[in-house]
C-alpha cells in the first residue's frame, strides 16, 4: 500500500465536471490500495478573477489582505473535490494551508514554506480518509494567511510528498509530460520518459511552463519521485504514463541535449560609454536590485582605452520600464555620457542535458546550426548542463526546429550519443 500525493492544476479543475473526473481519478487510485493526499489548485480563471476584484478596489494592495482574497479559490475547489469524493463513497475532507497548518514565512503574495505539521493529516490518513488539500497558501508567525506565488500549488504538493513520506508526487496537468521542446512549434517533439531534476530546474528557470521553478528545487533537495501528466488522459499516475523526475544516475546518457526551451518573457538593455572604474558594476546593478528587478546573462566588454566599457544584460519584459527609471537615474549620478538602448525584441533560446558534461562540441553545434538558418546571436550564457542565446523574436521558431535536429532529438534512435 503506497501513499500518494496528487496535484491538480486549474484546468484540472476547471469546472464541475472536470471535478468529477478528478474524483473519478481519485477513487481509482483508492482502489488500487492507495492512500491519497489530494493538493488541489483554484478552478481556471478564478485567481485572475480574485486579482481583478482587488485591482477594481485599490491598485495599492494591502498584501495581506490581497492573500486572505485570492487563497479562497483553492478552498472553494477542496471543499467540492470532497464532496465529489464523499458523493462515490469515500471518506474525505479538505484541509486548508491553515488548518493542518502549513507554516510558512512572513512574505505575502510569494511565502516560503517554514514547516508542516502533518500529525493531524498523517493520522486522518492513516484511518482511510482521503485529505483533499488547498494549494498555493499556508499561515504565517502572525496568523495571517500568506500565498506562495503563481504555480504555488505545485510547491505544496511537493512540500506534502516530502512531508508525508510519500512513495511519489503526481503533478496532474493540461499535458502529457515533458518534451523535448515546445510540440506546438516542433512537431518532432517527444515527450521524455525520464529528465533528471538538474534538468527540469534548468528547464523550468529557462521558460519550460510545466511545473513551478520552487517545486522542482524542493523535490530535488527533498529526493522526492515526481511525475508530470494530463488529467485529460485515462491512465492514472500509478502506471506512470507521463515523465518521471529522478536522479541523474538513474537517467540514461543516450542524450548529450534532453531538452530545448525558449523564453519570450526578457529584455535586453546595453550600456554604453560606462566608465571602467572599480565598483562600477555594483553602481550600475544596485538601482536595479533596489528595485526588485532580476538580472540576468551579463556580459561586460573589454575595455579598449581602459577608460570606458559596455555593458549587456536582460531583465524580465514586464520590468523594462523600471528597470530604465532606475538606469537613468544611475545615469545620472555616474556619469551623463552613460548611453542606454534597450530591445523588447529578443528571445531566449536554450539547450539542455545532462550528458554536456562529458561531451565536447554541444556548443559549437548550437553556434553553426543558428549561422546556417542566418541567425545572428545577440548575447550567450552557459552553466555546466546548458547554453543559452538571445536571438531577435522573429528567429525563435526556426531556431526551435533547426536545433530539435540537428540535437538528433526528432527521433529517440538518432539521437546523439
Amino acid at each position: 500500500m503506497a501513499l500518494i500525493v496528487a496535484k491538480f492544476g486549474g484546468t484540472s479543475v476547471a469546472d464541475i465536471p472536470a471535478i468529477e473526473n478528478v474524483a473519478d481519478k481519485v477513487v481509482r487510485e483508492a482502489e488500487n490500495g492507495n492512500k491519497m493526499a489530494v493538493v488541489v489548485s483554484a478552478m481556471a480563471g478564478v485567481t485572475n478573477q480574485l486579482i481583478q476584484y482587488c485591482d477594481q478596489v485599490t491598485t495599492i494592495h494591502d498584501a495581506r489582505e490581497y492573500d486572505s482574497i485570492v487563497s479562497t479559490g483553492e478552498q472553494v475547489t477542496s471543499g467540492l473535490l470532497a464532496l465529489a469524493l464523499q458523493k462515490r463513497g469515500l471518506k474525505a475532507r479538505s484541509w486548508q494551508g491553515w488548518q493542518i497548518p502549513l507554516r510558512t514565512d512572513l512574505a505575502h503574495a510569494k511565502a516560503r514554506i517554514e514547516a508542516i505539521d502533518i500529525a493531524g493529516l498523517k493520522q486522518n490518513l492513516l484511518d482511510g480518509e482521503i485529505a483533499v488539500v488547498a494549494g498555493f497558501q499556508g499561515i504565517n508567525d502572525q496568523g495571517r494567511i500568506t500565498t506562495l506565488g503563481r504555480g504555488g500549488s505545485d510547491t505544496t504538493a511537493v512540500a506534502l510528498a516530502a512531508a508525508l513520506g510519500a512513495e511519489r508526487c503526481d503533478i496532474y496537468t493540461d499535458v502529457d509530460g515533458v518534451y523535448t521542446t515546445d510540440p506546438r512549434i516542433a512537431p518532432k517533439a517527444r515527450k521524455l520518459p525520464k529528465v533528471s531534476y538538474e534538468e527540469m530546474l534548468e528547464m523550468a528557470s529557462l521558460g519550460a511552463k510545466v511545473l513551478q521553478t520552487r517545486s522542482v528545487e524542493m523535490a530535488m533537495k527533498e529526493r522526492v519521485p515526481l511525475q508530470v501528466l494530463s488529467s485529460f488522459n485515462p491512465e492514472l499516475g500509478s502506471e506512470l504514463p507521463g515523465t518521471l523526475l529522478v536522479d541523474e544516475s538513474e537517467v540514461m546518457e543516450k542524450h548529450v541535449v534532453n531538452g530545448i526551451t525558449y523564453s519570450r518573457d526578457d529584455a535586453k538593455i546595453t550600456l554604453r560609454n560606462v566608465p571602467d572604474i572599480p565598483g562600477i558594476a555594483a553602481k550600475v546593478f544596485g538601482p536595479l536590485t533596489a528595485s526588485h528587478i532580476n538580472v540576468d546573462m551579463i556580459v561586460q566588454n573589454i575595455s579598449p582605452d581602459n577608460r570606458s566599457t559596455d555593458m549587456t544584460f536582460t531583465v524580465p519584459r514586464v520590468d523594462l520600464a523600471k528597470a530604465l527609471d532606475a538606469l537613468n537615474k544611475m545615469r545620472e549620478e555616474v556619469d551623463e555620457k552613460v548611453e542606454i538602448i534597450f530591445s523588447p525584441d529578443i528571445v531566449k533560446v536554450s539547450v539542455v542535458g545532462i550528458g554536456m558534461k562529458s561531451h565536447a562540441g554541444v556548443a559549437q553545434t548550437m553556434f553553426q546550426t543558428l549561422a546556417d538558418k542566418g541567425i545572428n546571436i545577440q548575447l550567450i550564457s552557459t552553466s555546466e548542463i546548458k547554453i543559452s542565446v538571445l536571438i531577435h523574436k522573429d528567429y525563435l521558431e526556426l531556431a526551435i526546429r533547426a536545433l530539435h535536429t540537428a540535437y538528433g532529438l526528432d527521433k529517440e534512435e538518432d539521437a546523439i550519443s
